[in-house]
């Protein structure tokens, strides 16, 4: 995933969505391009065209905050891409000696681990850049059973969402949806850590393996997973439908730490306390076998 083809495939396909009408261009027959054509673009940003169109081969670097600012405009970029983009320039302007190295899956601060076990009312779990699960609590433990038990040594929820399709699209009834999000975020890590091996490794193995990640990949959608409400289904106390907060640990950007809960008094909440239940059965049970 070189920076370079990563910028200019991500440009091109957010051009090709804008019509020339939508931005008050003249259209109809005879355009050769989807969208709006690279000299629209610098025009509406400010820009020449041989400059916007360098940017959009891949070169980045020394591009200033205001011409950046003025393609997402011009492109219409949400606050996911528009992030995206800067994270895409920072990398092609960052030395290799400098750029931030991601940690490995395992790796997490003591008193976070710690903090998690001690979260009993809720889901809550850490994940890094490339959706491995590095830690849970108990509800996570049991809420994402399934992740678990097939992720073997590596639990990776990418991993589980597209070769394990059988469980998957029962955990989420909206299988889609879920799926895509994975992928976005993704895509928005690649453009954070473009040297991570890891990733690029995950990348191509789901990409091999799944026609339905190879066909999302392709879209180069990105996005902020900040906070939202998701629907779950699990096999033992049906659906779940749960609000979720996803925070950065203190300034590392690596990792996630995301807390999943019910409305108090709700059904869902009654469903949290029947997993709590479920999972103290089950771990009691994992730790009576030899």
């Amino acid at each position: 995933m070189p920076n370079e083809n990563e910028v200019r495939d991500f440009l091109m396909s957010r051009r090709a969505r804008i019509t020339p009408e939508s931005v008050g261009l003249p259209g109809g027959p005879g355009r050769r391009v989807a969208g709006l054509r690279r000299g629209e673009v610098a025009v509406l940003a400010g820009v020449s065209t041989e400059y916007y169109a360098r940017i959009e081969r891949g070169n980045l670097a020394g591009v200033t905050d205001s011409v950046l600012d003025a393609i997402a405009s011009t492109l219409r970029f949400d606050d996911s891409e528009r992030s995206h983009l800067f994270d895409l320039a920072r990398s092609a302007n960052a030395s290799p000696v400098r750029r931030a190295r991601p940690t490995a899956a395992g790796t997490l601060r003591p008193g976070l681990r710690s903090a998690l076990e001690a979260m009993t009312d809720g889901v809550a779990f850490v994940q890094n850049a490339r959706l491995d699960v590095v830690a849970m609590n108990t509800l996570g433990r049991a809420l994402y059973s399934d992740v678990l038990d097939t992720g073997g040594d590596r639990p990776n929820f990418a991993r589980f969402a597209f070769l394990h399709q059988d469980l998957s699209r029962r955990l989420y009834p909206d299988w889609e949806g879920a799926a895509d999000t994975a992928v976005a975020m993704l895509r928005t890590s690649a453009g954070r850590h473009p040297d991570d091996r890891a990733l690029r490794e995950l990348v191509g193995e789901l990409a091999t393996l799944s026609p339905e990640f190879r066909r999302k990949w392709a879209a180069h959608e990105v996005r902020l997973h900040t906070h939202g409400v998701k629907v779950f289904h699990h096999h033992a106390v049906g659906d779940l439908r749960l609000s979720f907060e996803n925070l950065t640990p203190g300034l590392d950007d690596e990792h996630s730490l995301l807390l999943y809960s019910a409305e108090p008094g709700s059904d869902d909440a009654a469903s949290l306390r029947l997993l709590a239940s479920w999972a103290a059965t089950r771990e009691a049970v994992r730790r009576d076998v030899p």
